[in-house]
């Protein structure tokens, strides 16, 4: 069974750590300069009433991305 998954599967107020960000180039740039690098604890603080965007606490700062951006971030 493979422990990782979709950082946008994860249950709102559950914390996760990343493990891999993947998706095109400027994509992952966009969010490793957002300190969403391997290793970081991600709390999930909240989702729009329709699944888009997701709110997260990153680094004791609050942090919202698309969830197609979510869908490409991998946590443990």
């Amino acid at each position: 069974m493979n422990p990782h998954r979709p950082l946008a599967r994860v249950p709102v107020g559950s914390t996760a750590v990343v493990s891999r960000v993947s998706g095109t180039r400027t994509v992952v740039r966009r969010l490793l300069e957002m300190g969403l690098v391997p290793g970081t604890r991600v709390t999930v603080q909240r989702t729009a009433p329709l699944g888009d965007p997701v709110e997260l606490r990153v680094r004791n700062y609050a942090l919202s991305i698309r969830r197609a951006d979510a869908l490409g971030i991998e946590v443990e």
